[in-house]
């Protein structure tokens, strides 16, 4: 157990409770420097809840108010893989950030701090845990951020954000499409839909190492060959030249496995997740997102948010609506939104959360991107 530093005096009405990853090859790509977590500094209160919640008024119904967006600076989120116990340790030093974890308790039901610092490894890898868990430690890191010297001029400087799959949610939080609460529901009900198609399913998912996406669309393609349509496979996660995640039942993916190495792959790698997800196997979770989407107030985002659907932004909130319902069946584009990002201007990124493997995947697209690591 964790000895932690003593506690700030706590604004929020309820205590954060003193007793209180999902393996993936994505972890190949961590860089191994860490950003340095120097003077900080605890605000009075928390301001996720009104700094980055609060969205632009502008009327987009054409869902062009981002269409010729310019990016300088960018806040990139990271999705489920990324948790590891020990994570949230830095919140306990910044009181706003601790906030987020107290406010997540009471729509939660249980102690998330502890569970991200404490463990155990097994329940926090769990996709009902590990997608809340994320998405407060990534927002908690914009508060860490916050309370540096200078945090709140670089928070100022981000003209576009953009989260892997899970990760879209924080980003769309952060740009004010929706409070923090309200995003955090949506996470939650969206980890157990997933969790529940899951479990209704035989289904995997598996990365592929060293081939480029045509390469694993062949080895789809003929994995697809030796098994009945409902065990076919295909991308789920454009990710980076050489690494591609492969969703789909598992006898498919067992074949894809098969036929790996002839087709030049260096490795495959199974992943640690529930099922297939980013394919029709989370077909079953998309109406209960479309109910709980269609009963959330979403805003129109102060910045662009761009899409793992399509890599591109969206100002109507109707629209980003029907996105989001869309993306736990989709394919998550990173690729083409990173290489889209870099190619209007990009200068500068920053990964807000638990681990590096966005880093790892920038530095993989291309070598000389500016990327630095915020974790809470």
């Amino acid at each position: 157990m964790l000895l932690r530093p003593p506690r700030l005096p706590r604004l929020s009405p309820r205590r954060l409770r003193s007793d209180s990853p999902m393996a993936s090859t994505l972890a190949l790509l961590r860089p191994s420097a860490p950003s340095p977590a120097t003077n900080l500094r605890a605000p009075f209160r928390s301001r996720v809840s009104t700094r980055v919640s609060v969205g632009s008024a502008v009327a987009a119904g054409a869902d062009t108010l981002f269409a010729d967006y310019k990016p300088t600076t960018a806040f990139l989120f990271p999705g489920q893989g990324a948790q590891a116990v020990g994570m949230g340790k830095e919140a306990l030093n910044v009181r706003a950030a601790a906030e987020l974890f107290d406010k997540a308790n009471d729509i939660l039901g249980y102690d998330l701090l502890n569970l991200c610092i404490d463990g155990p490894k097994e329940k926090l890898n769990s996709t009902v845990i590990s997608q809340p868990a994320i998405y407060v430690t990534s927002l908690a890191a914009v508060e860490v951020l916050r309370a540096r010297e200078e945090g709140q001029s670089v928070i100022n400087s981000v003209d576009v954000t953009c989260g892997l799959s899970l990760g879209e949610y924080t980003a769309l939080a952060f740009a004010g499409a929706f409070s923090f609460e309200d995003g955090l529901k949506l996470v939650k009900l969206r980890g157990e839909a997933m969790q529940d198609a899951s479990d209704a399913a035989n289904s995997a998912m598996v990365s592929v190492i060293g081939l480029d996406s045509e390469k694993v669309q062949q080895l789809c393609d003929a994995a697809n060959e030796d098994v009945d349509e409902k065990e076919r496979v295909q991308i789920a996660n454009f990710l980076c030249p050489g690494n591609y995640a492969v969703s789909g039942g598992v006898k498919g993916i067992e074949a894809v496995e098969a036929k790996a190495k002839s087709f030049k792959a260096r490795m495959t790698v199974r992943l640690a997740v529930a099922g297939a997800f980013h394919t029709s196997f989370m077909q079953p979770a998309v109406s209960r997102l479309e109910s709980a989407l269609a009963a959330t107030e979403i805003r129109s985002p102060r910045i662009p948010v761009i899409s793992n659907v399509d890599a591109q932004p969206h100002s109507d909130p109707e629209t980003i609506k029907k996105i989001l319902a869309q993306q736990v069946t989709s394919p998550v584009h990173w690729e083409t939104t990173v290489t889209t990002l870099l190619g209007r201007g990009l200068e500068k990124s920053y990964e807000l959360g638990p681990g590096k493997v966005i880093a790892g995947i920038i530095k993989r697209i291309n070598k000389g991107a500016s990327i630095e690591n915020i974790g809470a």
